[in-house]
């Protein structure tokens, strides 16, 4: 027993042949999904390229509504940071800011305070509820977008009248000012609204999608009137392309944790794949019931059981555990021996008095083999079952 213990690998240890067999199937999904990763990257490396930038000439670029405006006599800028679209704010000016999400809480409330007393407009493209309920307040934002893309503007606004159906579908928008234009209803809910400031002549624009703004998407639909006639309402336009880099981005209070910048949908697609895991486990999981007695279907050696258990016991550096296993073993069998009935072989003063007469030693030392302390490392483990088995060996010597 002692030496198999020591044996320096089992039958039960994984093969490398066994280990590459039950994680070739993880192994090669996990490749699968690294080579979908980069080919959808490759693909769509530039399609993205510049998205909302009136520089772009890219599908989701903003060039040709800007080339556009020119011909008409507006001139577009384009300006990155806070301070830039601060001071750009005036009646004859129309701000559009491409990615409100980005703006910090101090940023946009600094943005609405410059915008709102100016007397130009602004226009806000998809904003979603972190940015909107700042920028453009009495405006909120619902969490489930359209469904639709293509909306007609049933609404009194001019602008969108003139336009007709366009492709205002995404984000849609509650106003809660009386006098607020809310046109394109998707299920009841706008997706473009138009708040008038608090100057006079001055307004915010609200709008659910950027497909109006888009290259490829301008030429549908009556997004190009739509959008030269929200765009183009001033001599100037100032484009805002909110940086990541903005000095005054940094060092705010109320700064968005990671699960503010998901959106809405990906957290509940969370919690919905969640819930599916949990109905698989209850589905496929056995029911709880009492321990059942069954055969093996192979005859197992008792060598194989004893070195199997060795090595959990070794594996979990559990030297009490084998140690009180060996004790207990010998003293079952020592108990019969000196004729002390097995239920009391665990009772010291039962069976070291019989042991002590029947070897004529010291009871003492057999305390301490038998109902000692756990041995402190291996080499004593190993010198207790060489005691143990010696001193079985004198119990049973004739």
């Amino acid at each position: 027993m002692t030496t198999e213990a020591t044996l320096p690998s089992t039958s039960a240890s994984p093969t490398t042949r066994q280990v590459w067999t039950r994680t070739r199937g993880v192994l090669l999904a996990l490749v699968l999904l690294l080579v979908g990763a980069i080919a959808i990257a490759v693909i769509q490396s530039d399609a993205r390229h510049g998205r909302l930038d009136p520089r772009s000439a890219d599908p989701y670029g903003s060039r040709a509504v800007a080339e556009l405006l020119a011909d008409r006599g507006v001139s577009t800028r384009v300006v990155t940071t806070l301070d830039e679209a601060r001071s750009a704010a005036g009646p004859d000016t129309t701000l559009l800011v491409a990615d409100p999400d980005l703006l910090t809480a101090r940023q946009q409330t600094q943005l609405h305070t410059a915008t709102d007393a100016s007397g130009g407009r602004s226009i806000l493209v998809a904003p979603g509820s972190w940015s909107v309920e700042r920028l453009a307040p009495g405006v909120i934002a619902d969490p489930a977008t359209s469904l639709d893309s293509t909306l007609s503007p049933d609404c009194n606004l001019p602008a969108a009248r003139r336009a007709g159906s366009a492709d205002t579908g995404g984000i849609r928008y509650t106003a809660l000012q009386v006098d607020a234009d809310e046109c394109y209803p998707s299920e009841r809910l706008a997706t473009l609204v138009r708040v008038p400031a608090a100057s006079e002549g001055g307004d915010t624009v609200v709008i659910g999608a950027p497909d109006i703004l888009f290259n490829d998407r301008l030429d549908k639909q009556g997004n190009a009137s739509l959008a030269l006639q929200l765009l183009g309402s001033r001599p100037h336009l100032v484009w805002y392309l909110p940086s990541l880099s903005d000095s005054t981005a940094a060092g705010t209070e109320g700064e968005r944790g990671f699960f503010d910048l998901l959106p809405s949908g990906w957290l509940w697609g969370t919690l919905q794949l969640f819930i599916a895991a949990a109905l698989a486990a209850l589905w496929r999981a056995r029911r709880l019931g009492p321990l059942v007695l069954e055969n093996l279907p192979v005859a197992i050696r008792a060598s194989e059981t004893v070195e199997g258990r060795a090595r959990l016991y070794r594996k979990a550096n559990a030297r009490d555990r084998a140690a009180a296993a060996l004790r207990s073993t010998t003293r079952t069998r020592l108990a019969p021996l000196v004729g002390v009935p097995v239920a009391q072989a665990h009772a010291p003063e039962a069976l070291l008095p019989a042991l002590s007469a029947h070897l004529h030693g010291d009871g003492q030392s057999l305390h301490a083999l038998l109902f000692g302390p756990p041995p402190s490392d291996d080499a004593a483990l190993i010198a207790l079952a060489d005691q143990l088995d010696a001193l079985e060996r004198e119990v049973r010597r004739p």
